[in-house]
């Protein structure tokens, strides 16, 4: 089945198949997004922790669609708090919804949502049809050898700009783990902090059998 991911900028996608799912909604303050918060309409939102920029827009469009967000169960807690729907996992859990598969990994990294605690980071396994891991907010992590092996994500969408995250190198030694056949560099060059080279990445990654696919904010990319 195809599926079709959209780049919203940093870790934020909108991915469509059976369902569009939206993930880390960081749109109204992301100095290179395109889109319009307004404009996004998903059947289910996706927030892999709390800060401000993976949840920033979340409760926004919950209200005003209707649809409600997955995380972890502190920062479900705090999401309940503005009236909206929600849905709560934790790491190894999987939720089924609408006949998609929403699979909680481990992720290292941290969480605070307004400056209160939300619980563990994580990264998601999401199978629609095809099997795609964002990994959120991470370093690479020997577990990850296990999504690999166990969870077999075909598409891997990966952080590579570093200082809060794996760099490139980093990545790579997460793919060498995950052995995906695709991948997608995200968060990365959002901020001057984040800078990375997604060419470099993309050549790294072809000597280990990965194909990297450098997204376009709001290009299409169907798979």
């Amino acid at each position: 089945m195809t599926v079709r991911i959209t780049w919203h900028g940093h870790a934020c996608f909108s991915i469509e198949g059976k369902k569009n799912i939206l993930i880390d909604p960081f749109i109204k303050d992301n100095p290179v997004a395109k889109v319009k918060v307004e404009d996004l309409n998903p059947d289910l939102i996706l927030v892999t922790h709390g800060h401000y920029d993976h949840a920033a827009d979340a409760v926004a469009i919950a209200k005003r669609t209707g649809s409600p967000i997955l995380s972890v169960f502190e920062l479900s807690e705090i999401f309940k708090e503005s009236g909206i729907k929600t849905i709560d996992i934790n790491p190894g859990g999987t939720v089924d919804f609408d006949g998609i598969s929403v699979k909680a990994t481990i992720a290292t990294h941290s969480s605070s949502y307004d400056g209160r605690y939300a619980g563990n980071p994580v990264g998601y396994v999401i199978d629609m049809g095809r099997r795609i891991y964002h990994a959120g907010d991470t370093g690479y992590f020997k577990d990850m050898e296990i999504i690999g092996s166990v969870d077999r994500p075909e598409i891997s969408l990966l952080p590579i700009g570093g200082h809060y995250t794996m760099d490139v190198d980093g990545a790579i030694e997460a793919l060498k783990m995950l052995r995906s056949p695709i991948a997608i560099p995200m968060h990365y060059n959002t901020f001057d902090v984040i800078k990375a080279d997604p060419i470099r990445f993309k050549n790294l990654a072809a000597t280990i059998g990965t194909y990297v696919i450098i997204p376009e904010i709001e290009k299409p990319i169907d798979l």
